[in-house]
């Protein structure tokens, strides 16, 4: 086994248990944090694959800029304390078959071919010509995803004062 693949698998079970961790959080901000985790983790395969633009990308954007923006809007809203209550059983069951059918499709996919005979294709291109071929092509599709961000960030500033205005009503 060689470094690279210790590494990989080392990154690999620290971002599923991040992952796990932010799912499970009650604390929001304990989950943003432990998603921040998660990216960063996963701008570290990214580069272990030989993909150096896309991990920069998944730590600048994903782990920056997105999540900084949820930390705002997390701690914009006034969040009140609730007794946990459980899972009510009704839900365990679709899950529990989820988790199962994902499990049994892993497994057939993992040791139909164990020894990895598939190779893939090598395909390498510049930052250059991926960002020309994206803005060229789906110019619209990222102005459309850029004014909902910021549809959602102001949305999240009205909620928050909002909701100041009735805190001091009540005051």
């Amino acid at each position: 086994m060689t470094l690279y693949s210790v590494i990989f698998y080392v990154v690999a079970v620290v971002i599923v248990i991040a992952t796990a961790l932010a799912i499970t959080r009650p604390n929001p901000i304990h989950a943003v944090v432990y998603l921040v985790v998660s990216f960063l983790g996963s701008g570290i395969l990214f580069f272990l694959l030989g993909a150096p633009f896309l991990a920069a990308v998944e730590i600048i954007i994903y782990a920056g800029a997105i999540m900084v923006l949820f930390l705002f809007v997390v701690m914009m809203f006034r969040i009140q304390k609730v007794e946990p209550k459980g899972y009510p059983w009704r839900q365990w069951g679709p899950a529990l078959l989820c988790g199962v059918l994902f499990l049994s499709v892993l497994s057939l996919v993992a040791f139909r071919d164990p020894v990895g005979r598939a190779t893939l294709q090598m395909a390498m291109v510049s930052p250059g010509d991926f960002g020309r071929f994206v803005f060229q092509k789906y110019w619209l599709s990222i102005e459309v995803i850029s004014l909902l961000l910021f549809l959602g960030l102001l949305a999240a500033i009205h909620l928050g004062k909002v909701w100041k205005e009735k805190a001091e009503e009540e005051d």
